[in-house]
């Protein structure tokens, strides 16, 4: 009996000023990977040429999982990033999923409907496997939501093609305000989800020598010093 006490004492007196064991911590965001853009997920990218889902100043990538279509979203806030659904290029009638940062530092998604230029919260969540984190003042989310869904105003079929509408901005005690941007940046044309490619929209920034009037100036530009030219 002595012998068992003293080998118990050993034990405790190895281990002290040790914690006891603790759950795992759970696994941490997974970082967005651009890799795979074009091959095995489509992407948007708006922001500086080259840029990826750390630096751009709105990252969205989309892939069908079996019959969910899962979304990665990322932006250059603190408070709110979003993808929106729309039948046209224009806000109004559309369903919107976005990633929210509240006061208490989580990531929430939540699902809005656009009423004209409102946008209106909306209870019924079509998103799960929800996950997010605010970090390097970007706030990131990955979510899924099925491609078909019983036909309702404010949930759209995602096995049709729709305009998406990118859009970000600050939040006010978890709740999204106005966005950063007076014209957010929208698909140049309609989005299959069955269809993979990697798209790049240049920022206001990045747009001076892309618009037609410079390049036409370049082009009047050029001729001009080849006239001259004896």
């Amino acid at each position: 009996f002595l012998v068992i006490v003293f080998y118990l004492v050993m034990i405790y007196s190895d281990y002290t000023g040790y914690p006891f064991p603790t759950a795992p911590p759970v696994d941490p965001f997974a970082k967005i990977r651009v890799d795979d853009c074009g091959k095995t997920k489509g992407c948007f990218r708006y922001g500086k040429p080259g840029c990826n889902a750390e630096t751009c100043d709105y990252f969205l990538s989309y892939r069908r999982i079996g019959a969910d279509v899962e979304f990665e979203l990322s932006a250059d806030t603190d408070g709110w990033v979003a993808v929106g659904f729309s039948s046209d290029k224009k806000m109004g009638g559309d369903d919107v999923m976005a990633c929210v940062h509240d006061d208490n530092g989580r990531v929430r998604i939540q699902h809005f409907y656009n009423v004209g230029q409102w946008a209106k919260e909306i209870q019924r969540n079509p998103a799960r496997d929800e996950e997010g984190v605010f970090e390097n003042n970007r706030v990131t989310c990955r979510f899924k939501r099925p491609v078909y869904v019983p036909r309702e105003e404010t949930i759209v079929d995602l096995h049709l093609s729709w305009y998406y509408l990118f859009a970000w901005g600050p939040a006010i005690q978890g709740s999204i305000t106005r966005h950063d941007i007076d014209s957010p940046p929208v698909s140049e044309r309609v989005v299959s989800i069955y269809k993979y490619e990697d798209i790049f929209m240049p920022s206001a920034a990045y747009q001076t020598f892309s618009s037609p009037f410079c390049l036409l100036l370049i082009v009047a530009l050029t001729f001009y010093l080849l006239m001259g030219t004896p």
